[in-house]
């Protein structure tokens, strides 16, 4: 692209999404250059969520999970290891499929479960990160020799393919609240696509973070040792590299808050000073001071909205199991 057709670009507005996609079909990332292309010239910057998740970013919201302020993952957690010895032989799973496994921490409660019934045939961890996905399956064959482990590189919210072969009943795993970052339609289309790959045998367990007070959540997404912080920068830092970006990821703060008429967080990067930054294939991206990046939302449920989406999606809860504080919840989700 010509120096003139990115100033251009940049002083004009906004292209059409087709100028956006003609560039991006040449590029050797061509959905990641549509995405930031188009989430950067959007009224209200936005980039995915997935964008988090290279091999610093999954080590990063693994070291968040363990924060004393994140209290969603040690109480899934909590449930998990109170509940599965007795869900996982009456439900007589014999295959787990995750969605969004990252390092499986939680999935050996699960897998352990399963060996425990004497049906543990197949575990398919599904995630976007190869690197962190190779690492977690070569783990998991050390530590559970004799179960098979077909791990499989995707982006969820795009779609994901049922796996070959695989043994019936089977349950797929939603954890950690990660239904959470999807908008309303976005996380009923990828329900959906959980629905259709489902027999009347499977069942989803969905992890929910549910509706409190406001400060609680708040501050599972404002720590006070800044990894959170250092996550959701490192969203630019995976653009530098993927896109040869020229971020300063230091030009940006955090900022997490919570929305209460949607019932959600909502995570930003705000921008300290007016600058540019140049995106080969796309151009200079101005950004004024006070400006910011939706980086992510994470919303929050009750049973009436998960039942909501649910249904919507061709399912219906089976059972629900919330943490006695009403911090979190897991759901079993059938075939409507």
């Amino acid at each position: 692209m010509s120096e003139s057709s990115i100033n251009r670009w940049s002083r004009a507005g906004s292209p059409d999404r087709n100028e956006v996609a003609s560039r991006a079909y040449k590029h050797p990332n061509p959905r990641m250059l549509f995405e930031v292309a188009a989430g950067l010239s959007a009224p209200r910057k936005e980039l995915p969520p997935k964008y988090f998740y290279d091999h610093r970013g999954s080590e990063l919201f693994e070291e968040i999970t363990r924060l004393p302020e994140y209290y969603q993952t040690r109480t899934e957690r909590a449930i998990l290891e109170a509940w599965m010895p007795e869900l996982i032989p009456e439900l007589g799973t014999r295959a787990l499929v995750e969605l969004g496994a990252g390092s499986a921490e939680k999935s050996r409660i699960i897998i352990t479960a399963m060996r425990a019934a004497g049906t543990a045939d197949l575990y398919v961890p599904i995630d976007v990160s190869a690197s962190f996905l190779d690492q977690t399956a070569a783990q998991l064959r050390r530590d559970y020799p004799g179960l098979t482990i077909e791990p499989a590189v995707a982006d969820i919210a795009e779609g994901f393919e049922r796996p070959r072969g695989l043994p019936h009943p089977a349950m797929y795993a939603f954890l950690g609240g990660t239904i959470g970052n999807f908008y309303p339609p976005a996380a009923i289309r990828l329900l959906s696509r959980v629905r259709a790959a489902m027999t009347s045998e499977d069942r989803l367990l969905l992890g929910v973070d549910l509706r409190k007070d406001a400060g609680r959540i708040e501050r599972a997404y404002n720590d006070s040792q800044g990894v959170t912080a250092a996550f959701n920068r490192n969203m630019l830092l995976v653009v530098n590299h993927e896109l040869g970006a020229n971020f300063d990821a230091a030009a940006f703060e955090h900022r997490a808050f919570y929305e209460p008429i949607n019932h959600r967080i909502e995570m930003h990067l705000v921008s300290t000073f007016e600058h540019e930054v140049r995106i080969p294939g796309i151009g200079l991206v101005p950004f004024a001071a006070g400006e910011s990046i939706l980086t992510e939302i994470s919303c929050k449920h009750d049973r009436d909205s998960v039942a909501e989406l649910f249904e919507s999606a061709g399912l219906h809860i089976q059972i629900w199991r919330p943490d006695p504080q009403g911090l979190f919840a897991l759901v079993v989700g059938a075939v409507a």
